[in-house]
């Protein structure tokens, strides 16, 4: 660790997105923590600033004590822009966006949270570049700024020294994965089980989960992706899982269908697909390791998954994904 702390700078303006700003603050704070209890300097100098000094109301209410931009000297290791429904107005307000012009040349790299690619866009940083938001406003983004390469999925992407992030907790994904960059994975990881994060999860991680974008107001099937997601190197059949419910199959498959969007076999797919992500991009495994504890039976079966569902081979996937 460097003896002198990094200055992150964390921007705040009126009805910006609460957690945008203290997910990510909680995350450079807690890397303190740590390296406190182990008798190491600080490695992190975080700030949050606005336009002007004083309290700025978040969405939610609650008021964040900031510094002025016109405080900032020297230079900065990250600059981080959260979103919220505040962000259209911050990014129409000059002195915003010409001050985060100006901190290109200071700043290591620069980050957003959720929307907050809206005030980056505006300030024309993003321009040819790869970027995510919110899954709710890439279309709103992309069409705003067509010259920026909107991908829909990832937690979040990087692209050079700029860093864009989905929505509010991929915040928190963010700000764990510059620690990783700046301190190793170790420390990154020890942050994550110390806020207690249930998943550090890799860019490319999907905005939704299958699990989520399986439940419904009325979740007739919840307990049954429970035990699937637990069991998933067992016999996931239709006939069993019928069974499990004490439907006949006919049935099953036909309220399934109705419930899910999908059939029970897809079902199984994705659940599988999206747990071996997780072990490619989360731990040494082989490949063939990950096909079975995620009952794809063989290599080729899990790659042909990974091909039809991500249109890339697992050992790509790995590639590009893996922070190990």
């Amino acid at each position: 660790m460097s003896r002198e702390p990094r200055p992150i700078l964390l921007l705040a303006f009126p009805d910006v997105q609460l957690l945008d700003v203290c997910g990510p603050l909680q995350v450079f704070a807690s890397a303190n923590e740590l390296a406190a209890q182990r008798g190491l300097d600080p490695p992190y100098a975080p700030r949050v600033i606005a336009a002007e000094s004083g309290l700025v109301t978040s969405a939610s209410g609650l008021a964040l004590l900031a510094d002025s931009i016109r405080s900032v000297k020297g230079p900065i290791d990250t600059l981080l822009i959260p979103g919220g429904r505040g962000v259209i107005a911050a990014s129409a307000d000059t002195r915003l966006t010409r001050w985060t012009q100006r901190q290109v040349k200071r700043a290591r790299r620069i980050a957003s949270v959720c929307s907050g690619a809206f005030l980056l866009a505006e300030a024309g940083l993003l321009d040819g570049r790869r970027v995510v938001t919110h899954w709710a406003r890439c279309d709103e983004l992309a069409t705003r700024y067509p010259n920026l390469r909107v991908e829909t999925d990832p937690i979040f992407v990087r692209d050079g020294d700029i860093w864009t992030s989905a929505g509010v907790t991929a915040g928190i994904d963010l700000a764990l994965a510059l620690v990783e960059e700046d301190l190793g994975r170790s420390i990154a990881l020890d942050v994550a089980r110390e806020l207690v994060v249930f998943v550090k999860r890799p860019g490319g991680q999907s905005q939704f989960s299958t699990m989520l974008s399986m439940q419904k107001a009325d979740d007739r099937f919840g307990e049954l992706h429970t035990w699937m997601a637990a069991h998933l190197a067992s016999d996931l059949s239709v006939p069993l899982l019928a069974r499990r419910l004490n439907m006949s199959e006919r049935s099953f498959m036909r309220h399934y269908k109705a419930e899910t969007g999908r059939t029970p076999a897809r079902a199984v797919e994705q659940l599988r697909v999206e747990a071996a992500q997780r072990l490619l991009g989360e731990t040494a495994w082989s490949v063939k390791r990950i096909a079975t504890r995620c009952g794809f039976g063989s290599e080729e079966t899990m790659r042909r998954s990974f091909i039809r569902l991500l249109r890339v081979a697992p050992q790509t996937y790995r590639e590009r994904f893996s922070f190990s």
